[in-house]
């Protein structure tokens, strides 16, 4: 309920202080699992990509947002699914979780970058969205971000208004050829650099293969594998979030 009242709420407001165009939304089922793979430019990449759909997404949200007072009762309205950044079982039990939305016929978001673009550059994806696509059976879109960057740069408290912004969705991509070597590492990356490519194409921007790294950050081998959603402002909008 919390996550549809934001949304009537915010999509107006958000629409009236933004340009935002949406490409491609026709491809996105009406009804079942789908996987949502977007770029991260941007904390307000999860607010305008739930706003653009007419379905509930969710998605993995880092633990600090529920540990803090102040965030914990949003992200706990809209169903975001908690993960640490250590990894380890932790992003296993992100997965067990994303695969319960999906098994339930629901959208799932996930950033495979993992984090931010620290330079605006499209960065190595992370292997966690190809297991969920061959675990679950459910068909991956690639969702270009685009202009988010502009509108709210990193290290920005509040986007600027009045920038255009564009959702640009793929056609779904389907991996079941694959489904027989669903723990095979090199399966893994070549389905992840096959979404990563889409995802080049669609948003125009430079590829760099190396993981992106926050600055300050430890190392990519300390963030979670299962690049979602850093739902950065969460999807205030609609709800949204998920792993910077």
């Amino acid at each position: 309920m919390a996550y549809w009242v934001l949304r009537v709420l915010l999509t107006p407001l958000l629409r009236f202080f933004y340009r935002v165009r949406v490409e491609g939304l026709e491809h996105v089922p009406r009804h079942g699992p789908a996987i949502l793979a977007s770029n991260h430019l941007s904390f307000c990449d999860s607010i305008f990509l739930p706003l653009v759909l007419p379905r509930r997404v969710t998605f993995v949200a880092k633990a600090e947002y529920f540990e803090d007072p102040k965030t914990a009762w949003f992200f706990r309205a809209v169903g975001q699914i908690p993960i640490k950044r250590e990894g380890g079982s932790a992003s296993e039990r992100a997965l067990n979780s994303a695969r319960e939305v999906l098994d339930r016929g629901g959208l799932f978001g996930i950033y495979p970058e993992g984090t931010r673009s620290p330079d605006g550059r499209l960065h190595k994806g992370h292997t966690g969205v190809a297991r969920l696509a061959l675990q679950t059976g459910a068909p991956v879109l690639a969702v270009a971000m685009i202009g988010t960057r502009e509108a709210q740069p990193i290290g920005r408290a509040f986007p600027r208004l009045f920038m255009p912004v564009t959702a640009r969705f793929s056609r779904p991509m389907r991996f079941e050829r694959y489904a027989a070597h669903a723990e095979d590492p090199m399966v893994l990356r070549q389905i992840t650099d096959e979404i990563m490519f889409e995802l080049r194409e669609l948003s125009g921007q430079e590829y760099l293969n190396s993981y992106a790294v926050r600055k300050g950050a430890v190392g990519a081998s300390e963030r979670v594998k299962l690049a979602t959603v850093a739902p950065d402002e969460a999807a205030a909008a609609a709800a949204v979030l998920a792993a910077t």
